[in-house]
């Protein structure tokens, strides 16, 4: 292939690459510039910004309620995150089988998460409220729980992770659902149909072929869904705010707290800025770990 035909396919390419570069680098790299520059200055939304270096982030050092925040939100990842894994591969093999309500199950397991977060949280407040909440009633009438005694979900620190953790895997389980029923898809019938005249059982083809085929599709799954859950925010914020004793108070909630709470813009901008800084920390170990799994095989 000549230089200029090289040329020209590079600057083609380059011409459909354009707009999503562009648009890319206005709506996220730009932000995330932005708001390094912020976090370097006290200002409190009104006024001049006053540069003033790293005092920001060297407040964070002792500030104890920053470390109880990215504390909780450790927590809701190492709660939820293999929660949504796990039933997602569990839910995609149910509703790949070749049976009448497949439709069906795809359907209704993905439909949650058609719902605005603000619709989502509000079902599952009204579902663990005392008194006129539904699991409450249902207990209730299923004389599990005693007439005058409510569980108080919302108020137990420990029992909130546990409402929490349920309506981020109830809502948001689709999307994850659908990228392991795309993979099952995309696995070849023949393999299974050799292994069966080979003899082998069902449980030994669902851990010898399936689950090894799915595994670029798993840490894919891992990966996105931790990230999303140090990203945690709508939901907790509507069911609970932070609380209870802010319990459940996360580095996003943090954040939003001081930046809009506060009018501490400077100091909500480094909160921002470190929690991406530990995310892509998060992200160099799991790649390490990948790459070292690879090369013990």
């Amino acid at each position: 292939m000549s230089k200029q035909r090289k040329r020209k396919l590079f600057f083609t390419a380059l011409a459909f690459m354009l707009p999503f570069l562009i648009l890319y680098t206005v709506f996220t790299i730009w932000p995330v510039i932005q708001g390094f520059y912020v976090s370097m200055h006290k200002w409190g939304l009104m006024g001049k910004q006053k540069y003033i270096g790293f005092d920001n982030y060297i407040k964070f050092a002792g500030d104890k309620k920053f470390w109880s925040a990215l504390g909780n939100t450790c927590k809701f990842v190492v709660i939820t995150a293999p929660m949504l894994v796990i039933i997602a591969l569990i839910l995609a093999l149910l509703a790949n089988r070749q049976t009448v309500m497949k439709k069906g199950l795809r359907i209704s397991y993905y439909l949650p998460s058609i719902l605005s977060v603000s619709v989502a949280s509000f079902i599952a407040k009204n579902t663990f409220s005392p008194y006129n909440g539904l699991l409450n009633g249902v207990l209730h009438q299923l004389h599990i729980l005693p007439a005058n005694t409510e569980l108080q979900f919302l108020l137990d620190p420990k029992l909130v992770w546990v409402v929490i953790s349920v309506m981020t895997v109830w809502w948001t389980i689709g999307f994850t659902m659908m990228l392991y029923i795309s993979a099952l898809q995309d696995i070849d019938m023949g393999i299974y149909e050799a292994a069966s005249i080979d003899g082998a059982t069902s449980t030994q083809q669902l851990f010898r072929i399936t689950l090894p085929l799915l595994r670029p599709t798993t840490e894919l799954v891992v990966l996105l869904q931790l990230i999303a859950c140090f990203k945690v925010f709508g939901q907790i914020q509507l069911i609970t705010g932070g609380g209870p004793a802010n319990k459940t108070l996360t580095v996003p909630i943090y954040a939003y707290n001081i930046g809009w709470g506060l009018k501490q813009l400077g100091r909500s901008s480094a909160v921002t800025v470190l929690l991406l800084l530990f995310l892509l920390i998060v992200c160099a170990q799991y790649f390490r770990l990948l790459n070292k799994w690879e090369e013990e095989k």
